[in-house]
């Protein structure tokens, strides 16, 4: 199977699927990995703060070894964390997610989040009350130290996730190297219509992370159940994941399900041999109700959090 590719802003190409690995368990995000690898993926998102960035690099680097892909063939994503956002903090945090995963380049490093937390080995750092240390650097400070990892080759394009259409804004009008990306959560609860517009007004292309909303957290209503759904599952013969990220596709969004079962892996990429009509993509959208899966409200008091 050939997956579409979106072309970003300063002209590389990115795969229009990919597999999300956040919550992956260590091992089995190895052995996932090598199994989207053979049915078909090309895209793969992690991040510091995963921790299992060193896991899924061996993972592809073993598919590289057996003559299964090359490493152009490969797109990896990985994202800078809140405890490195000082500009000459970039770079080195840059370097270490490269160590971590094998390679001399990612093709994709984004700003994690907006907002920063205090500098130092701890992913959330805490005070002696148990309360999460901040500080205000300004992710335009930040931003200049991931120009930085795209000047040194570290990384092919840069980007940003979970930045707000004001910081948007706001983060244009300093940006010497436009961001080519905003990850944010896109799904049938949260269709995020005009973020993505601002986003394409400025050649900023899109990925929509934790698709499927999520299904098993009981503080967010379910909408696979809802007869809508039901009715284009028969209609098109899929399943209700192959609904939500079809109708996230049609928006111009990269969908990264993230999944470590095999079936489920295969399952959620069988999106392509069907297209949801102007009608059923206004009903969907119609079903919209605004909750989020990825709050992070332990940040709520930071200067940039962005919601």
């Amino acid at each position: 199977m050939t997956i579409p590719t979106i072309t970003f802003n300063d002209g590389y190409k990115m795969p229009m699927f990919g597999l999300g690995t956040y919550m992956s368990k260590s091992g089995e995000v190895r052995e996932a990995v090598k199994y989207a690898i053979e049915i078909g993926y090309r895209h793969f998102d992690t991040a510091a703060f995963y921790e299992n960035e060193r896991e899924i690099g061996n993972a592809i680097r073993e598919k590289i070894d057996d003559g299964s892909v090359t490493r152009e063939d490969i797109f990896i994503t990985t994202k800078l964390w809140c405890n490195s956002h000082k500009e000459n903090e970039v770079v080195p945090a840059c370097k270490e997610s490269l160590r971590n995963l094998g390679f001399d380049y990612v093709d994709l490093y984004l700003i994690h989040w907006p907002f920063a937390f205090k500098s130092g080995d701890k992913f959330t750092p805490k005070d002696a009350s148990g309360k999460v240390e901040f500080q205000d650097t300004d992710y335009l400070e930040t931003w200049r130290g991931m120009e930085e990892c795209k000047r040194q080759n570290l990384a092919r394009s840069i980007g940003i996730s979970n930045f707000n259409s004001e910081q948007i804004d706001r983060l244009m009008l300093s940006a010497n190297i436009k961001p080519v990306n905003n990850q944010i959560e896109v799904s049938l609860n949260l269709n995020q219509k005009h973020l993505i517009e601002v986003c394409k007004k400025y050649g900023i292309t899109v990925t929509g992370f934790s698709p499927l909303g999520r299904p098993e957290n009981s503080r967010i209503n379910n909408l696979w159940d809802r007869p809508e759904i039901k009715v284009l599952c028969e209609k098109y013969k899929k399943t209700p994941a192959n609904i939500a990220c079809r109708f996230i596709f049609q928006m111009d969004v990269t969908p990264i399900p993230k999944s470590v079962t095999k079936s489920r892996i295969k399952e959620n990429l069988d999106i392509f041999d069907f297209s949801l009509s102007d009608k059923e993509v206004k009903i969907i959208e119609g079903m919209e109700t605004n909750t989020r899966v990825a709050l992070l409200a332990d940040a709520k008091e930071a200067k940039y959090y962005p919601f």
